[in-house]
């Protein structure tokens, strides 16, 4: 049901992974040349510009990773459940596709370490041999480093070789050269210069300034995501900028002009011992960036076949099939290697790395986007612990798409198109999947929602939208019973609507429309007291059926039908719930979902969170339990609270209620995890009343579904049991209600 992580990574080789993929082979070999094209003033401009994308990036992946689960996948794993899994998919076949190149591209990068070395044979002997008598070799050690060994011993190998590459940096900057003591370095001159040729630089920069989400693909490894991905991730990349800025002053300061444009290893003059450590630096970056991918992108194949994206099932089967009890990705890094051998062997990736950047830029712009929508649509689970600002993810989103198309226009056409069609395929083999509109859903509802609330004293446009509660709620005018106007302020703090109607009876007249009012002044003042949303109001009815049949024709305060209505007795004196049940089935008749509430006369337990019992019976009920349970805790109430499942099964079956919810949380789809899920197994002999009142009698607030043929034919007798237990919510789907 689940994997075990028994790697239990922590945050230190998320960051490890991810800086060393920010300090590459960039780094030591075009560094130089964009200070001596563009100057100091230039390069900073470009640090200034790539990291509007890779801040927001590294930020909205912080803010995604902590408010739902990051299984095995990463990058991929992010987008899929929050774009849904077709696009999902598109996005995830591409990076995959990336990732594994990068993996030759960072081999061959390897070999120039060895530039030296092939000068020397050719001068000496005229040997003038391919790189691939380096690069073969490598990427040979490489495959049977991770084939046989793992990622438990990749992240081994990356320790060491990011303490070698940290090491030639410091040596980098305490080197000293002849340069340095001329008067000839003026910080005030000279140092904005050519920035005709400003994003031809940037384009061949920008690599260096990537790989901060190079850690997030360990997520399937991580003991615990939520905390290592946010923490890793931005400290690497904020090291990275600062560790930059420091490199463009050095190289400025150490070496002519001349020198920086010629010498590709001019960092190799500068630095003490330079002559060799440089070359084993660039070693060291290139092959810690080559182990990080090579590590991540099998991972993010593996999540494919998990997800059966491909439409060979065979193939998903042996994709998703893990080894050990690390469940190892041995067939998706076999696949990852072969792919990398392919172009080790070809030695010029020049123009396919063209292509990767573009991707790359295609799944930062995605995470922005997601992080984004989820800002301004607000869906009921959207709770991170990390937060960004919206505007920022706006930000890395827009420059997103603007550099891939100031890098290279054509290139940017034909990544854009290959997503296109793979995602028209993936749709065409997925139909039943839901597409793109899924997360635009709730920034739609919110826009809508938003703009009734500032018209609720003009009129509403009725306009039908996806599901979100809309709920109503009808109280005898003398009741004093306060459970039911809280829960709808819960109902109503961001996500939905919620209207408490108090019912006068008798005929409408002048005397009952004076009561009505002063009961109207006395609502509103209970709710601007508590600075609540529930819309208040009241009715004028000669019974409390026909004020039941008036108010599920009302239409909602937002210009939306109402779809749930709220009924509350208290359960100590259930003096109301005889009527409660006789109306039932008339409010059925509207298409309603029936939530009944037994209020308490003990305070609300914040801090035991809400139970939620599912039985083979809860099929329909389960989302709409989960729904609201996720939308009630989004009120400060109930900050810190938690959600606990307990599905009631028989002895030794398997449900349609159980596979649903196991489903629901194997799909990311409900963001909890199975410690939170309690299985219950009882028999004929137990008393289930008595379990639940045993199990959940310090809840905040419990919740019970039940169908219409209970309330048929057991009537009152239905909600009794429970008066030792706080609020009991029990709830009645009219249908099913999706997750996305």
């Amino acid at each position: 049901m689940s994997q075990q992580k028994t790697n239990g990574f922590g945050t230190a080789p998320v960051f490890f992974t991810a800086i060393s993929t920010i300090l590459g082979a960039i780094l030591f070999l075009r560094f130089g040349f964009a200070v001596g094209t563009l100057g100091i003033g230039g390069v900073l401009l470009i640090l200034l510009v790539g990291h509007l994308v890779t801040i927001p990036t590294a930020f909205a992946i912080s803010e995604i990773a902590t408010n739902q689960r990051v299984e095995g996948g990463g990058e991929y794993f992010i987008i899929s459940r929050s774009f849904g899994l077709n696009i999902g998919g598109t996005i995830g076949i591409a990076l995959y596709i990336s990732q594994a190149i990068s993996v030759a591209f960072y081999v061959i990068a390897f070999t120039e370490a060895f530039a030296p070395i092939f000068s020397w044979l050719k001068d000496s002997y005229g040997w003038d041999l391919p790189r691939q008598v380096v690069s073969i070799p490598a990427m040979a050690l490489l495959s049977v480093l991770i084939l046989r060994k793992g990622a438990n011993m990749g992240v081994k190998a990356l320790y060491f070789v990011v303490a070698i590459l940290f090491l030639s940096i410091i040596l980098f900057f305490i080197g000293d050269t002849g340069f340095s003591e001329s008067p000839n370095f003026n910080l005030g001159g000279g140092t904005l210069r050519n920035m005709d040729s400003f994003f031809l630089v940037f384009a061949i920069i920008f690599p260096a300034l990537t790989g901060m989400t190079a850690g997030v693909g360990l997520s399937g490894d991580l003991k615990n995501p939520g905390k290592s991905i946010p923490l890793g991730t931005v400290a690497a990349t904020f090291t990275g900028l600062v560790i930059y800025i420091f490199i463009i002053f050095k190289l400025a300061n150490s070496a002519s002009i001349d020198d920086l444009l010629n010498n590709q290893l001019v960092m190799g003059d500068i630095a003490l011992w330079g002559w060799i450590f440089i070359p084993i630096g660039l070693a060291a970056s290139t092959i810690s960036s080559a182990l990080g991918s090579v590590m991540v992108a099998p991972r993010t194949l593996q999540a494919l076949g998990n997800d059966k994206t491909f439409p060979f099932q065979r193939f998903n089967r042996l994709m998703a099939k893990g080894k050990g009890e690390t469940n190892e990705p041995y067939n998706a890094s076999l696949i990852t290697v072969i792919i990398a051998f392919v172009f080790v062997a070809m030695g010029d990736v020049n123009a396919v790395a063209r292509i990767i950047s573009m991707f790359f830029m295609l799944t930062y712009g995605s995470l922005c986007l997601i992080s984004f929508l989820n800002h301004f649509g607000s869906s009921p689970s959207y709770r991170p612990t990390f937060r960004s600002h919206w505007v920022l993810s706006l930000i890395g989103f827009v420059f997103s798409i603007f550099l891939m198309f100031k890098m290279d226009s054509l290139y940017a056409l034909f990544a854009i198109g290959v997503m296109v069609v793979l995602y028209v395929y993936i749709s065409y083999y997925h139909s039943e999947r839901q597409g793109l509109e899924s997360i635009f859903r709730s920034a739609l509802f919110q826009i809508n929602r938003n703009l009734q609330v500032y018209l609720q004293k003009n009129q509403s446009i009725k306009k039908k939208v996806s599901w979100h509660p809309s709920a109503i709620c009808v109280t005898e005018v003398d009741s004093d019973r306060d459970n039911a106007f809280k829960l709808l302020t819960w109902i109503s703090e961001k996500y939905g609507f919620g209207t408490y109607i108090q019912y006068i009876q008798g005929y409408y007249s002048k005397t009952a429309h004076d009561q009505a009012l002063e009961t109207m002044d006395l609502l509103i003042e209970r709710a601007e007291s508590r600075k609540t949303n529930v819309y208040v109001d009241t009715i004028v009815s000669p019974s409390y059926t026909s004020a039941i049949a008036q108010i599920i024709q009302m239409p909602g305060v937002s210009g939306l039908d109402n779809n749930m209505i709220l009924f509350e007795y208290d359960k100590k004196d259930p003096k109301n719930l005889g009527q409660i049940v006789e109306n039932y089935a008339l409010v059925r008749s509207g298409s309603y979902d029936v939530c009944i509430l037994g209020g308490s006369n003990r305070g609300v337990n914040y801090h035991e969170g809400i139970h939620i019992w599912v039985r083979r019976v809860d099929e329909d009920n389960l989302n709409l339990m989960v729904l609201m349970s996720y939308i009630i805790l989004g009120h400060p109430d109930w900050k810190g609270a938690k959600i606990k499942i307990f599905n009631v099964r028989s002895q030794g079956k398997q449900d349609e209620a159980t596979d649903h919810l196991l489903e629901l949380v194997k799909t990311g789809r409900l963001p909890i995890s199975l410690k939170n899920v309690e299985f219950i197994d009882i028999d004929e002999s137990m008393n289930l009343k008595a379990l639940i009142n045993e199990k959940s009698v310090k809840a905040g607030l419990t919740m019970i579904g039940f169908r219409s043929e209970q309330i048929k034919h057991e009537g009152e007798k239905l909600f009794d049991g429970y008066s030792e237990m706080g609020d009991v919510l029990f709830v009645n789907a009219f249908r099913d209600k999706a997750i996305d």
